[in-house]
């Protein structure tokens, strides 16, 4: 299988195309951001072919010339998680990349003939839905308030919409809070995971403060690859949306002090009252879990990893990589 990944040298990116060599499949990864080092060592040893190509998504031509006749898949990540102050300074370029790009990457996929086209959208698409609500399955009306939440939301319609039109395969996964491996600052996350937040600061040997404790069902990267790569194996897929997700939460303090194991020293505690928090939770509430039934019984996929374990197995790919 031949995949072209867009957002390729995000950490999602990486991630995916990580689990795809692995496989012995080829990956293309096209970002405007350069690869790791690190990751390009890594890469190297895997059975599949890796390539990469500086790009943006806003650029046609560019798009129009990476995707390859023989592509089977191509799976849509490119975005720019935004924050209320990007909102208001550059809602242009955040409606470009997070929605607009969508229309020449699937006209190039309709072109070339791929078979399926994945949509990374988020959780974020249910909005203040995630408020109100004890679990959000598939079929919950959105009410997404941000322009990522918006475009997330709304890439899924367009999404359908085209690929009704068109022929073409498209169903979108509604990923739950990501975090694992070659996550980094790339300038287009405004806010990076709590868990990289807590990791640097064990690894800069500083106490990880944290608002309150953080009850999510976050999902370790390596996961969501997991899942990405059921959904391109499937024949068929019985469904346009799919959550991804653990279906269980766990917070943040729990699983910082169960990093705390993997650095002597370390300390994770909530903040005291009128002390400031140095870990950012993007919010202020805590989101209800996502149903994990749907992907479960049409493809048979669950998480592997449980929110403990991730502490240790990020740790583990810090010691071996992330000092590279």
């Amino acid at each position: 299988m031949k995949v072209l990944i867009f957002g390729g040298a995000g950490f999602v990116g990486l991630n995916l195309a990580e689990a795809m060599l692995a496989a012995g499949h080829d990956a293309v990864a096209f970002d405007r951001a350069p690869i790791p080092d690190a990751a390009r060592k890594a890469f190297a040893s895997l059975p599949g072919r890796f390539e990469a190509v500086q790009g943006d998504v806003t650029d046609e031509a560019a798009i129009a010339a990476v995707m390859k006749p023989g592509t089977d898949l191509v799976v849509m990540g490119a975005a720019i998680t935004a924050g209320r102050d990007r909102d208001t300074s550059d809602p242009a370029t955040i409606l470009q990349v997070n929605l607009l790009a969508q229309v020449p990457i699937l006209t190039a996929a309709r072109a070339a003939g791929v078979r399926r086209v994945v949509n990374l959208s988020s959780a974020a698409a249910y909005g203040a839905a995630g408020e109100r609500l004890d679990e959000l399955a598939e079929e919950t009306p959105g009410d997404p308030v941000g322009l990522y939440a918006i475009t997330k939301w709304a890439s899924e319609r367009v999404g359908a919409r085209l690929g009704d039109l068109w022929g073409l395969d498209v169903v979108s996964l509604r990923l739950s809070g990501v975090f694992g491996p070659w996550e980094r600052a790339t300038g287009v996350r405004d806010t990076l995971s709590p868990h990289c937040q807590i990791l640097a600061a064990a690894v800069a040997g500083e106490a990880a403060i944290l608002p309150r404790a953080g009850f999510r069902d976050w999902i370790y990267a390596r996961d969501v690859a997991d899942a990405v790569l059921a959904v391109a194996r499937a024949a068929t897929l019985g469904y346009g949306v799919y959550n991804v997700s653990t279906g269980r939460r766990f917070t943040m303090l729990d699983w910082g002090r169960r990093l705390a194991t993997s650095f002597p020293g370390f300390v994770c505690r909530l903040a005291e009252p009128g002390e400031a928090a140095t870990i950012d939770f993007h919010g202020p509430s805590d989101r209800a879990p996502l149903a994990v039934g749907r992907i479960a019984s049409d493809l048979g996929w669950r998480a592997k990893t449980d929110g403990m374990d991730s502490a240790d197995r990020l740790a583990a790919w810090w010691h071996d990589h992330g000092q590279a």
